[in-house]
């Protein structure tokens, strides 16, 4: 029989339905959906979950609507991508908020779910409230610009058009190589259309997330390439913990020797105290992987896509003949640094090729280079503890108290540079940097989402107070849903991070500083604003209230601030320097003797960029 319902009650029974499996375990693909209500929404959408209720699908209340797409990324992230949420808004500048978190999502391969409303596809009036008028188009809308950034997108103009949609939507956002942002606009009208839907559309559907094997000529062809390396090393990408092969990267280390560096996404593949381990890789990574990768004659990629970040915008790999090996499930990645292809799942791949190098094992003089770095970790994170910290000592003291139940997230500034370098990572799933598309305002929205993928575990958003500018309203929502997240604000007034750059590349810090003319700082109180918004605050002003603050905010059971201005690196011990180049390209030609000394350093640097072919 039929089942008449409107196309919005539709879609969230649909979803209610939909389920992800991967050996043999069974989560639901979408978990809950976020959601804030406009005249484009409010009577489909809202009304559908309405009628579902929360048992059917769960639903949580956001402020703006790019922080509900961080928060929604955030739990897929913690679910390993089996497990996604929904977000709708409505038609205008609700609908052009998702922009910045769709592209975070499928930047770094990462389901989400996106319903905005949109215009009446009936077109009874015209324009409608909010509507953006395109002359030479009247099928094109405002949510025209998730395109771009979607891994599929669809206009739903008929009720019984979201059949294929749907299907296409979920096949979409469970499959590992082609995840990401997935956009189904919903015109207002069509929302509240009803419909005789077919009950097999409501029936359990699962999606099984394959793990495709390497063919034999692909596992052939890499094992030659490793038996024939001398200098190998690994560098572990996101798709390691994407595959959950945390453990076969760790046995195929113990079987070969060979050393692991880590790219931003990958860190965590193996435990900072593992003897293969040798920490981050390129301009943010640490002195002993940048050595091994510069003497490297072959550089395995497992889930990597080499970002400029990770290569040193081309630099690093310098060996003479240097090859490339590159597991990943996405051809595309495969195929690049004119590497050798071994196109498979990441658990699968490393799998196959421990058994194939059965009693192969290369020797690595890279024991001693870690045990000198960790020396300039300890250094790093030393200091008084009756003096004001420094970034760099904030995280050490917290790497005094956390364990691997804890999880830190961060995305943009300095901090991702230095814990990338620094960070001592003690599970799988504790390092949590988004540096794909390294966006300021992700950090305290995703810890929402990790929160709820993770009940009971310290999460800690880390941000500075550009970042916490960005987008603070989220803690509202934290505090609604009593989510016990802790946040580290650090105060150095201003953009420091991009400050450094502009002072590298000779543009003189213009526009980074949180300033005064005078140069004094801003009377700008960002604790009495986090408590504002519902929050238990701490201050902290030394290094030792910094240590009894953050064992307190671990502790706490409801959403905690701990609030300290740090010292800048100038006047005390900062973090190791780059240890390789990133290319920010400088003026070519200037008056100012800043940037005619930036030019002559960029292009020192730029000289040994290469082409791998």
């Amino acid at each position: 029989m039929p089942v008449r319902l409107t196309t919005a009650q539709a879609l969230i029974a649909f979803l209610a339905a939909q389920y992800t499996e991967r050996d043999g375990v069974r989560h639901r693909l979408i978990g809950a959906t976020w959601g804030i209500f406009g005249h484009g929404n409010v009577a489909g959408v809202g009304q559908a979950l309405v009628e579902a209720g929360p048992a059917l699908m769960p639903y949580h209340q956001g402020r703006n609507e790019q922080a509900m797409v961080h928060a929604a990324v955030g739990y897929a992230r913690q679910c390993g991508r089996l497990s996604a949420h929904a977000v709708t808004t409505s038609i205008g500048p609700g609908a052009t908020n998702l922009v910045t978190g769709a592209a975070l999502a499928t930047v770094n391969h990462l389901p989400v779910l996106l319903l905005p409303g949109d215009t009446f596809a009936g077109r009874p009036a015209d324009p409608v409230l909010q509507q953006l008028e395109v002359p030479y188009a009247g099928d094109v809308s405002v949510n025209d610009c998730l395109r771009p950034v979607s891994k599929y997108f669809d206009r739903i103009t008929r009720p019984e058009a979201l059949i294929p949609a749907a299907l296409a939507a979920a096949r979409v956002l469970s499959d590992p190589a082609e995840t990401g942002a997935v956009t189904l606009a919903l015109p207002q009208d069509v929302q509240v259309e009803a419909y005789d839907w077919p009950a097999e559309f409501f029936e359990d559907r699962v999606w099984h997330v394959r793990r495709p094997a390497p063919e034999s000529y692909e596992i052939d062809r890499a094992v030659r390439a490793v038996r024939n390396a001398r200098r190998p090393l690994l560098i572990a990408g996101g798709g390691v913990h994407h595959s959950a092969a945390e453990d076969a990267l760790r046995d195929f280390a113990d079987a070969t020797g060979i050393p692991v560096a880590s790219t931003q996404a990958g860190k965590g593949s193996l435990r900072h105290d593992h003897p293969a381990d040798v920490g981050g890789i390129g301009h943010t990574g640490t002195a002993p992987a940048n050595q091994l990768a510069r003497a490297a004659d072959l550089v395995i990629g497992v889930g990597t896509r080499y970002s400029d970040f990770t290569t040193a915008s081309a630099t690093l790999f310098s060996g003479p003949g240097v090859r490339f090996l590159n597991l990943n499930i996405a051809s595309f990645d495969a195929h690049k640094m004119a590497g050798l292809p071994l196109v498979a799942d990441a658990r699968a791949g490393l799998e196959a090729l421990t058994s194939a190098l059965e009693g192969h094992r290369v020797d690595s003089a890279h024991h001693e280079a870690k045990a000198a770095w960790e020396t300039r970790v300890g250094e790093a994170y030393a200091g008084s503890e009756d003096a004001r910290p420094t970034q760099t000592q904030v995280l050490g003291v917290l790497d005094e108290l956390v364990t691997s139940d804890d999880i830190l997230i961060n995305a943009a500034g300095s901090l991702p540079g230095d814990l990338h370098k620094l960070w001592r990572t003690r599970s799988r799933d504790q390092y949590h940097v988004e540096y794909g598309y390294s966006c300021m305002g992700y950090e305290i929205p995703a810890a929402i989402g990790v929160q709820l993928a993770a009940p009971g575990r310290p999460v800690w958003a880390l941000v500075g107070d550009g970042t916490y500018l960005m987008n603070p309203t989220e803690i509202v929502t934290a505090v609604q849903e009593g989510l016990p997240i802790k946040i580290v604000i650090l105060q150095n007034h201003g953009y420091a991070s991009i400050g450094g750059l502009s002072e590298s590349v000779g543009a003189e810090r213009l526009g980074t500083a949180y300033r005064f003319p005078s140069g004094e700082p801003l009377p700008v109180d960002l604790a009495a604003n986090a408590a504002s918004l519902g929050m238990s605050v701490l201050r902290a002003k030394t290094r030792h209230d910094l240590r009894e603050a953050l064992t307190r905010a671990r502790a706490a059971d409801v959403p905690t601030c701990v609030y300290v201005e740090t010292e800048t690196a100038d006047t005390v011990s900062g973090p190791p320097p780059a240890q390789a180049w990133w290319d920010v390209p400088v003026a070519e030609t200037a008056t100012r003797p800043s940037a005619v000394k930036a030019r002559e350093e960029y292009d020192r640097q730029v000289a040994a960029r290469r082409r791998h072919l």
